[in-house]
């Protein structure tokens, strides 16, 4: 399809007869970020538990990778709304491609035997050693997460004709998160940890995704006004292939 932009209670406009596709100036580093912030979460905090006592709660137990994750919806909202579903599309699918990437070298660089007198190898196997259900868990439910979000964003903007921008931001990044969740957390550690603590995580990594983006959506508000303005782009999705399993923008 064509790039199509569109105010809030426009028709699409196409660019003119024989233009290419359109440019951004920003819209790789968005991609960069996102991919950025990506590997991170995947990689660095998901199989860590942290626990923290909270005044009048006692003690409350959360993934460390929630720390940071949640920026990636916001990377996603700022995407979908600012540039379309299928250029934001685009974006997951580097994502997956570069988190794949990054859990398979990792692998092999765990499994390269140490040399003699390196003493690191247990610990090395401890950050990085990541279990094929771990991995997995990581991909399908980033890929999912990510494309329910944006779905949902996308529909969401046509449907009130851009107006509410809080409500489709956190419409749409409490479904993805829910539907991310739910598929990381029993993929990976059901039968490892206890039933008790999987729900326990499960549900207050949950409710800390979707107060990072509470917390963050006057940011949010201004990175996207801002975009829209020095981008000149508004996208609509009222004439998107919604196919997950395209390229095309």
């Amino acid at each position: 399809m064509t790039s199509r932009s569109a105010g809030p209670a426009g028709d699409d406009n196409s660019g003119a007869p024989g233009q290419g596709e359109r440019t951004y100036r920003y819209y790789d580093l968005v991609m960069a970020g996102f991919v950025c912030v990506l590997l991170c979460s995947n990689l660095i905090g998901p199989a860590k538990v942290a626990e923290i006592d909270l005044p009048g709660y006692g003690a409350f137990a959360f993934g460390a990778g929630v720390l940071f994750f949640p920026i990636s919806y916001v990377f996603g909202d700022v995407l979908t709304e600012v540039y379309g579903y299928a250029r934001a599309r685009r974006v997951v699918w580097a994502g997956f491609a570069a988190l794949a990437f990054a859990s398979f070298m990792a692998w092999v660089v765990v499994q390269l035997p140490p040399a003699a007198g390196w003493e690191n190898q247990a610990a090395y196997e401890t950050i990085f050693g990541a279990t094929p259900r771990i991995v997995a868990a990581s991909l399908i439910a980033f890929w999912a997460g990510e494309f329910v979000n944006a779905y949902v964003l996308a529909r969401m903007k046509v449907h009130t004709q851009g107006r509410g921008l809080w409500a489709r931001m956190l419409g749409s990044t409490g479904v993805g998160q829910g539907v991310d969740t739910l598929i990381f957390y029993p993929v990976a550690f059901y039968g490892v940890w206890s039933n008790e603590l999987l729900l326990a995580v499960m549900g207050a990594n949950y409710l800390m995704k979707v107060g990072w983006e509470i917390v963050a959506l006057p940011f949010t508000y201004r990175i996207v006004n801002w975009l829209k303005r020095v981008e000149h782009e508004d996208h609509f999705d009222r004439r998107t292939d919604f196919n997950p399993f395209t390229l095309k923008t």
